[in-house]
């Protein structure tokens, strides 16, 4: 986003929960990431700032809790950048309903006054993936590349939220840019982005504890079709399905009675590989599926300087 031909690189963080919980790794590389980027990342603006409310069915429960994270970041005159897809999906979806003008006054009086606060229907939230293609430049980023993928195939796996619902994900103004964001993020980092079936569908994440079975068949189904068309490696914007197809690919192995094998990486971590940060920097240990024919494909072994 830019305005007055400055680039806008601050931005109000919002985490999300699942990158200090499940998946601290995410929270680090990102922070070391957008360092790099240039991206200051201000985590003080929406320090008490609550859950966006997903897997809460009723927008009367999360759009007062959405509106009031919104109204601190409107007060600190910043953009919402989150790195979790659910999360941008919900923040969407409830800014979209308190363009309403009725329904924000309400929201405002029913809810945030007692705090002081009120919030006027102009924050722009936007995830990491669309900060880096719409803010700070595929060129730019093809520029800072240390560490090439060579060519590696690495399918993308957006997972529910991040095109979904389209009229609100992937609107007219930014169908250019994230459409294919991710599949052009990997280009732009040396990679070959490889289209698979389930790219764009659920992980089997949010029906993991109430249906196990078909949980299991879809990060089967996913991974294994990734496999089959020589895909060395996944990516995904979304911490939630990262936790289901690197933590539960295991599971998924014993369902399909077939080996799967395959390294899935964090937005971030991908990003920092090729801008040349090492393993350890990414946190790469800490994921259950190993990373290492991956380090071996990019001749990692000699760090190279970030």
């Amino acid at each position: 986003m830019t305005t007055n031909g400055q680039v806008k690189t601050k931005y109000a963080f919002y985490p999300g929960c699942v990158s200090k919980g499940g998946c601290p790794e995410l929270y680090e590389a990102v922070v070391q990431v957008a360092e790099k980027l240039g991206f200051e990342l201000d985590d003080k603006a929406l320090e008490s700032a609550g859950c966006t409310g997903a897997g809460v069915l009723s927008k009367e429960v999360s759009d007062p809790i959405n509106a009031r994270t919104f109204a601190m970041a409107e007060a600190a005159g910043l953009e919402i950048m989150t790195i979790c897809s659910t999360c941008q999906g919900i923040m969407t979806q409830a800014h979209h309903r308190l363009k309403d003008e009725e329904y924000r006054a309400m929201i405002n009086r029913d809810f945030l006054a007692e705090e002081g606060l009120e919030y006027k229907g102009t924050t722009v939230i936007r995830h990491m993936l669309w900060a880096i293609v719409e803010d700070f430049g595929l060129d730019k980023l093809k520029s800072m590349v240390k560490r090439p993928l060579n060519g590696l195939p690495i399918a993308h796996f957006y997972g529910c939220y991040m095109k979904r619902p389209p009229e609100l994900m992937v609107p007219k103004e930014f169908a250019k840019t994230r459409k294919t964001a991710l599949e052009d993020v990997i280009e732009a980092l040396g990679g070959k982005a490889v289209k698979t079936s389930g790219r764009g569908k659920c992980c089997g994440f949010p029906i993991l504890t109430s249906n196990e079975d078909n949980s299991m068949a879809m990060l089967g189904d996913h991974t294994l079709d990734a496999k089959a068309k020589g895909v060395k490696a996944m990516v995904t914007p979304c911490p939630l399905c990262h936790l289901q197809l690197d933590g539960k690919q295991a599971d998924a192995e014993a369902h399909k009675q077939e080996e799967i094998d395959m390294p899935v990486f964090h937005l971030p971590q991908l990003v920092g590989l090729a801008l040349g940060f090492t393993p350890k920097e990414m946190n790469l240990q800490r994921h259950l599926v190993s990373t290492k024919s991956i380090e071996e494909e990019l001749g990692i072994g000699v760090e190279v300087k970030a």
